[in-house]
């Protein structure tokens, strides 16, 4: 597992399986939190890391989403680690197996039903910030994708949302939706982020330089498929 520090508060852990995949742990005063937790083979370098950083307890699971190569420790780190994990609560019937993912004909349970807890929101139904992360809902890859921008550190954990290659965007594999994953995407117009942290990719410095490009690249990739 390679470890990279991202900037002050946040730490990259990243494992290959084919493509990369990456995890972060984010340190917020005396606390850790993680955030996604790649495959089941990862807990173990998880959590030597987080015990090794002598920083602070892990407290929390944070998911950007709820598919098998972002859950796939978890329960194996929550046998060690009693804590809990949290979704947005538009994705908690599928990581359930409540309802299937869209482009699959199955329901198939990632997580055992009530294991993951909805992000708390506020009356106006804003996601409320987090170990020092601000969670946005960005759909598309699926039905509740989030991203969780590192405010003071101005870095954006945006999960599926993008992959990457030669630090630059690209389009997310295996999506469903990329017409509302290109909308979610504008979410780094607004935040501006110094740097985009990506799942399967290596990370993207000033993100928003390149949005404008990578949406009219990826939109006309996708009217030449369906014309």
């Amino acid at each position: 597992m390679k470890i990279e520090r991202v900037s002050e508060s946040i730490w990259s852990l990243k494992t290959w399986m084919i493509i990369p995949i990456h995890v972060w742990v984010v340190v917020d005063g005396a606390e850790l939190t993680l955030v996604d937790s790649g495959m089941p083979f990862m807990a173990k370098g998880i959590l030597k890391f987080i015990d090794g950083l002598h920083t602070g307890p892990l407290k929390r699971i944070l998911l950007t989403h709820g598919h098998p190569d972002h859950v796939g420790s978890v329960t194996k780190i929550i046998d060690s680690k009693s804590v809990p994990i949290f979704a947005h609560q538009l994705e908690i019937p599928y990581i359930a197996g409540e309802l299937p993912y869209p482009g699959r004909k199955k329901a198939k349970p990632n997580l055992a039903k009530g294991l993951a807890q909805p992000l708390s929101e506020d009356q106006a139904e804003n996601l409320k910030d987090v170990a020092g992360l601000t969670p946005y809902l960005t759909p598309g890859h699926s039905p509740g994708h989030v991203v969780y921008f590192h405010k003071r550190d101005e870095i954006l954990l945006a999960g599926d949302l993008f992959s990457s290659k030669n630090g630059r965007l690209h389009k997310p594999m295996f999506t469903p939706n990329m017409v509302d994953t290109l909308k979610s995407s504008l979410i780094v117009s607004e935040l501006k982020p110094k740097r985009v942290e990506v799942c399967h990719g290596d990370p993207v410095f000033n993100p928003a330089e390149q949005l404008d490009e990578y949406i009219r690249t990826t939109s006309s990739s996708l009217s030449l498929s369906h014309s």
